[in-house]
C-alpha cells in the first residue's frame, strides 16, 4: 500500500477538525497529513453552538469530554429557544430529544394529536424531557437505559470556536499532524489531468500532495480560485447575507442550557451562553436593513456590556456545485454556507469529514466513483438542511416588516412544499435514513410556527379514550418529577468542567 499524502489548506474549526479526525482514526503508515495555515489570515469563528452529533465526533476521535469542555469554556445545549418567530410574541423550543414515549399502535405524536382533539390541553412541549429541563435550567447526562424516558434526549455544546480550533490543533500535533505556517501564493495544476499538483507558499516552499482538502473558508482558494468550480446561490430562499457578531459580559450566574434565537425586523439575533461570556450576533438581509442599523440593533439588545466592537461578516447562502472535484475536497465554508440558524455549519463540516474518511482513496488512486458518491451524500445533507431552514422563514404571519412578507410569499422548493402539505394533512413526516433533522425537529417548528395537522392517523383510535388521557397525564407527571431531580446546569458545569478552576491551575 502506498502512503496517501493529504494536504489541508486552512486551519480554523474546519481545518483542525479534519486534521484531528485523520489523527484520531488513521495510521501514520497509511496517511501522511500536513496542514497549511497563515497567522496573517483570520478565521470566521462564528459557530459557537452545535448539534448533538459533535459529541459523536469527539468520542469517535478519542477526545476527553470534560477536558474539552474546560479548555473551550463550554456549556451544555439541549436545544434552541425561538422568540418572535412565526409571529410577534411567539416562543417555542426546538429540542434535542423526542416528544413523549411509545404509546399504542402508532407513534406518540399521533396519539397526542388525537388526545388534543379529544380535549387534552397539555401542550406538546410538556411531553419533551429536553424542553422541560431547558425551561428549568437543569441538566444531567441521559440515562443509558433505552427504555427510560430519561434516555429520550441528547445534548450538544456551546463553546468558543477559536479555543476549540486551538484544542484540536494540540490534539492533532501530539498525534503526528504537521502544521506548516505560510500563506499560499500559487497553485500548480497537472497539465494533463487538471488535478492539483502542488501549492507554493510566500516563502517559496512548494508543498505537493495526492489529496488536497480546501478549508480556506469563503475564498475557496483551491476549489474556486484554482479549479473554477461554481457556486449555487440560495439567497432567493435564505435571504440573510450578512451578520454582525459581538461577545458581551455575563450578567447572571445562571447559564441557560440552550441557545436563543430572536427574530428581528430584518433577520434574527443569536444568544449563546459560554462559561466566561455570552456570544451574540445579528444575522440579517442587507436588502432590508443597513449595516449600521443592524449593528445598532445588536448592541441595543445585549445582556451585558460589550467586550469588543461589532465584527461584520458577509456570506452567500448556498453550496458549491461540486464539493469534491478532481483531487480536491472542500470542507467547511469553502463548500457552502446556509447561515448560522439551527447551528448546522459545524455539523456539515463533521459529515463531510465522515464521508471523506469512508471514501478515502487507497493506493493514491482517486477515481470518479469516490468523487460522485461524496458529492451525492453532501448534496442530500445540504438540501435537507436548506429546506428545514427555509421553513422557519416561510412559516410566518408577521406584518411588521417587509422581509417577513417576502419570506411568506416567496416560492419554496418542491421538496419542502410537499413536506408541509403532508404534515397539514395528517401530521405525517417521513423519517429519512440519511440527512439531518428527524421528525421531532420538524414537529417542533411546525407547531411552534402554527402549522397544524387537520387529521391524525386512524391507528391513534385504537386506544380507549380514558386510557389515552390517563397515559398522557401519567407521562407528563413522570417527566416533571424526573426533571425536578436533575441538578441545575450551573451546578453540573462547576462539578464537571469548570474552566475557571482549570485557569487557576495553570496560573
Amino acid at each position: 500500500m502506498h502512503k496517501l499524502k493529504v494536504v489541508i489548506v486552512g486551519g480554523g474549526t474546519s481545518g483542525w477538525m479534519c486534521a484531528a479526525a485523520f489523527a484520531g482514526v488513521t495510521r501514520r503508515e497509511q496517511v501522511e497529513v500536513q496542514l497549511i495555515e497563515s497567522d496573517e489570515i483570520g478565521t470566521v469563528g462564528v459557530g459557537e453552538a452545535t448539534l448533538p452529533h459533535i459529541k459523536d465526533f469527539n468520542d469517535y476521535i478519542g477526545i476527553n469530554e470534560a477536558e474539552f469542555m474546560r479548555k473551550t469554556q463550554a456549556t451544555i445545549k439541549l436545544g434552541i429557544e425561538f422568540v418572535d418567530w412565526g409571529k410577534i410574541g411567539n416562543r417555542y423550543f426546538h429540542p434535542f430529544g423526542k416528544f413523549g414515549a411509545p404509546m399504542g399502535a402508532t407513534d406518540f405524536f399521533q396519539m397526542w394529536l388525537r388526545a388534543r382533539a379529544e380535549g387534552l390541553e397539555t401542550p406538546l412541549e410538556d411531553f419533551c424531557y429536553a424542553i422541560v429541563a431547558s425551561k428549568q435550567n437543569r441538566f444531567e447526562f441521559p440515562s443509558r437505559d433505552g427504555n427510560s424516558v430519561k434516555a429520550s434526549y441528547a445534548y450538544a455544546y456551546h463553546f468558543d470556536a477559536f479555543l476549540y480550533a486551538r484544542f484540536l490543533r494540540e490534539f492533532s500535533e501530539a498525534r503526528g499532524i504537521v502544521r506548516i505556517e505560510g500563506k499560499i501564493t500559487d497553485v500548480t495544476l497537472n497539465q494533463h489531468s487538471g488535478d492539483i499538483r502542488s501549492v507554493t507558499l510566500a516563502s517559496g516552499e512548494v508543498v505537493t500532495g495526492d489529496l488536497f482538502i480546501d478549508c480556506s473558508g469563503f475564498r475557496g482558494l483551491l476549489i474556486s480560485g484554482a479549479l473554477k468550480v461554481g457556486y449555487e446561490d440560495w439567497t432567493g430562499w435564505l435571504p440573510c447575507d450578512r451578520a454582525v457578531a459581538v461577545p458581551c459580559d455575563r450578567t447572571t450566574n445562571e447559564i441557560t442550557p440552550y441557545t436563543r434565537s430572536t427574530a428581528r425586523a430584518a433577520g434574527w439575533q443569536w444568544r449563546i451562553p459560554l462559561q466566561h461570556r455570552t456570544g451574540n450576533g445579528y444575522v440579517y438581509s442587507s436588502r432590508f436593513i443597513s449595516d449600521d442599523e443592524a449593528a445598532a440593533t445588536l448592541m441595543a439588545n445585549l445582556d451585558g456590556a460589550a467586550q469588543a466592537d461589532p465584527r461584520p461578516l458577509r456570506f452567500t447562502a448556498g453550496r458549491r456545485d461540486k464539493c469534491w472535484h478532481k483531487n480536491c475536497v472542500t470542507i467547511g465554508l469553502a463548500s457552502g454556507f446556509l447561515e448560522p440558524l439551527e447551528s448546522t455549519s459545524i455539523y456539515l463540516v463533521q459529515m463531510a469529514i465522515t464521508f471523506l474518511l469512508r471514501l478515502l482513496p487507497r493506493d493514491r488512486v482517486i477515481d470518479q466513483t469516490l468523487e460522485d458518491e461524496f458529492n451525492r451524500l453532501i448534496d442530500v445533507e445540504y438540501e435537507r438542511v436548506r429546506d428545514f431552514l427555509i421553513l422557519h422563514y416561510h412559516a410566518n404571519t408577521r406584518t411588521d416588516a417587509p422581509m417577513w412578507q417576502y419570506c411568506r410569499d416567496m416560492d419554496i422548493p418542491d421538496s419542502l412544499r410537499d413536506k408541509i402539505a403532508r404534515f397539514k394533512h395528517r401530521g405525517y413526516i417521513h423519517a429519512y435514513a440519511d440527512g439531518l433533522f428527524a421528525p421531532p425537529s420538524w414537529q417542533a417548528v411546525f407547531f411552534g410556527q402554527d402549522i397544524t395537522p387537520e387529521r391524525y392517523d386512524a391507528l391513534a383510535e385504537a386506544m380507549d379514550r380514558e386510557a389515552l388521557m390517563t397515559r398522557m397525564t401519567d407521562l407528563r407527571t413522570l417527566i416533571r418529577e424526573g426533571v425536578a431531580t436533575m441538578p441545575g446546569h450551573d451546578d453540573f458545569i462547576r462539578s464537571y468542567c469548570d474552566a475557571g478552576k482549570a485557569m487557576e491551575a495553570v496560573r
